[in-house]
């Protein structure tokens, strides 16, 4: 289903009466599927390309892998999904755009290939699969952003500073006029340009979709939401986040955006999956003192798929079971090589060589060769963007895209 193409080329066969006829004018020129991903650094993506091997050493999610290649081992290269994918890069906001592969996550350059996924790639691959008609994908994600200030939607009003942030800056000396006027500049600044881009691709859609058939039309499927790391680590803004309504503002912020995006879309029953930041995994029972703040946003995040008006139509997702515990563990103890390796260098008691054998002796000893080759093929980034595991980005994109298929049921 899923082969290299070229533009503009729809190989679609059926077997009609034992002949085969090409449909050109049949499943690919029936309504576009379009689906909207949008957030910040985890939608971006930052798992490398080079950790897809890893996926195939668990013999569970083996199978996965081969779905995410073709035939001679390369990312496979879909001939019925298509994406646009606006983001940020070194040299500002751009769009890339195409068949839908690897290497649309995180870029350096907007318009090419960053050798990174994010969940739009096995989202896709469900979705296509799951599809008779041809599927598009919007993807906008930057790095970086809140709910609070930077996606703040219309409806959330102005950001209000608490007088304890305002009391704190005065005693930091800062200019606290500036610093109102900036916040209302940056208030909803990407909100509006998620929009904007959503609107410009589905005004010309054929621009990005070779499949596109404007006689047929398109329909506005799904939207998946998948943020939050700025906004569960700001103390500033949440001062009671260890507290159980300590990120109550988010829910309020999200469940505005939801009513916002389906507003400034025409799609008041847009079906709207929040994926829940699963940053550490799952909360044990003897953990859950110590990661309060972690459990309570993801509470926050889930609550407005619990409101009665969204109902059916808004489904929160978890991500915190596709963590990788293993990866996760030999993280921890490389943290404490280098925390020992920081350690002799500020004694500054031996030379440099027996520095380096008391680092390496003790890393043999706390990490051993198969967790180092385990961690080299599965790991590619820190654990604020899941350890840049393929594993984990490609099991959050089917969960992403399941839930989205149960609300279409």
């Amino acid at each position: 289903m899923h082969h290299p193409r070229s533009a503009g080329f729809c190989p679609r066969i059926a077997l009609w009466a034992g002949s085969i006829a090409l449909l050109h004018g049949g499943l690919c020129a029936q309504k576009l599927q379009v689906y909207i991903l949008a957030g910040q650094s985890n939608m971006e993506g930052h798992a490398k390309v080079s950790t897809f091997d890893y996926i195939g050493d668990d013999p569970a999610t083996a199978p996965l892998l081969a779905e995410m290649r073709d035939e001679d081992g390369k990312p496979r290269v879909c001939d019925d999904v298509w994406i646009s994918y606006f983001t940020s890069g070194r040299g500002g906001d751009g769009e890339g755009f195409g068949p839908l592969t690897a290497g649309f996550g995180a870029r350096t350059d907007p318009t090419k290939d960053g050798d990174k996924i994010g969940p739009e790639f096995t989202f896709g691959l469900r979705m296509g699969k799951a599809h008779e008609q041809p599927v598009l994908i919007i993807k906008t994600a930057w790095g970086g952003k809140s709910l609070h200030t930077d996606f703040r939607s219309p409806s959330a009003g102005p950001y209000v500073f608490d007088e304890q942030q305002l009391e704190q800056f005065a005693k930091q000396g800062k200019d606290v006029a500036k610093i109102k006027a900036d916040k209302v500049a940056a208030t909803g600044h990407y909100y509006r340009l998620m929009i904007e881009h959503c609107k410009r691709v589905l005004g010309d859609l054929g621009r990005v979709c070779p499949a596109y058939d404007a006689n047929k039309g398109y329909e506005l499927a799904g939207f998946v939401w998948f943020q939050g790391w700025n906004d569960m680590v700001d103390r500033g803004v949440y001062p009671q986040r260890d507290k159980p309504d300590g990120y109550a503002q988010y829910s309020e912020c999200l469940a505005h955006f939801i009513r916002d995006v389906r507003k400034d879309l025409d799609a008041p029953k847009l079906p709207f999956v929040i994926g829940v930041m699963g940053v550490g995994g799952p909360i044990g029972a003897d953990e859950a003192a110590k990661r309060a703040v972690h459990a309570n946003f993801r509470a926050a995040m889930a609550a407005p798929a619990a409101l009665p008006e969204f109902a059916g139509n808004v489904v929160a997702v978890e991500t915190a079971p596709y963590w990788d515990t293993r990866l996760a563990d030999i993280a921890d103890r490389l943290d404490k090589v280098r925390g020992m390796a920081a350690k002799l260098k500020k004694e500054g008691t031996k030379s440099a060589e027996e520095q380096q054998a008391l680092v390496d002796k003790y890393r043999a000893e706390i990490v051993g060769a198969a967790d180092e080759l385990a961690f080299s093929r599965g790991a590619s980034n820190g654990g604020y963007h899941y350890l840049g595991c393929a594993k984990t980005m490609a099991r959050i994109g089917i969960a992403f895209a399941d839930a989205m298929l149960a609300m279409e049921k």
